[in-house]
């Protein structure tokens, strides 16, 4: 809620070299280690995207999900992005430094202490991802996984609450297993190199549809969002 879509385009060039960094440094974002996990060591960690259901409780089902965009399917040789101005997103959060491939392993126990202190989701969680493994030592990796709530209720530890804040970002949608869901970030990539602009903030990605009983691992949906700027 509360984002507008403004333009899109097909993307079928997945060549760009920053978009090949990228990919690499969200590899294991889609894997939730532990509980499927997100991020850095992806291509180190296929497996892992069916236990992430564990950290979504009641989650959507496919057909209850409508993306305002075509939906982008493995081996993402065709990716469809567009971009909006993201709304700001209120939300509660466990910050991991390490490999991206932990990150995930984190959303079960953010949702027991979100239940502990008396909140509730306010949405499908989601995941950050601050730094690109190709750069960064994988012991020094940022990443928080998520979940947002409604206003700006009182937190306490070890939960953390910040903003999200309010953005124009390049997004998609990709289906499929979870480890599969970076190799569309070339596509998402090129995109955004087309309309001018630049990475200018975290990728997050939100998980709107989980693995669990009566759905297929090709009905898994995932939205990615790359905040951007013009560059200089």
């Amino acid at each position: 809620g509360g984002e507008v879509r403004r333009s899109r385009a097909d993307i079928r060039d997945m060549s760009s070299p920053k978009a090949a960094l990228l990919i690499a440094a969200l590899l294991a974002s889609a894997s939730l280690s532990s509980c499927g996990s997100t991020g850095g060591a992806r291509a180190a960690t296929p497996a892992g995207g069916a236990s992430r259901v564990r950290a979504v409780p009641e989650a959507p089902s496919p057909a209850s999900i409508t993306p305002d965009l075509p939906i982008s399917r493995p081996p993402f040789a065709r990716v469809e992005a567009s971009w909006k101005d993201r709304m700001e997103v209120p939300y509660a959060y466990l910050e991991h430094r390490g490999t991206y491939a932990e990150t995930g392993a984190l959303i079960p126990a953010l949702l027991r202490e979100l239940a502990a202190q008396g909140l509730e989701p306010d949405g499908a969680p989601f995941a950050l991802f601050y730094d690109d493994p190709g750069q960064t030592p994988l012991a020094q990796l940022r990443s928080r996984a998520c979940v947002p709530l409604r206003g700006r209720p009182r937190v306490v530890a070890p939960l953390r609450f910040e903003l999200l804040p309010s953005r124009t970002v390049a997004y998609a949608f990709a289906a499929g297993p979870y480890p599969e869901v970076p190799r569309a970030y070339p596509g998402l990539l090129q995109y955004a190199a087309g309309m001018n602009w630049e990475p200018a903030g975290p990728i997050r990605e939100t998980y709107l549809v989980a693995p669990g009983p009566g759905v297929r691992m090709d009905e898994l949906l995932t939205e990615i969002q790359v905040p951007v700027r013009g560059r200089e």
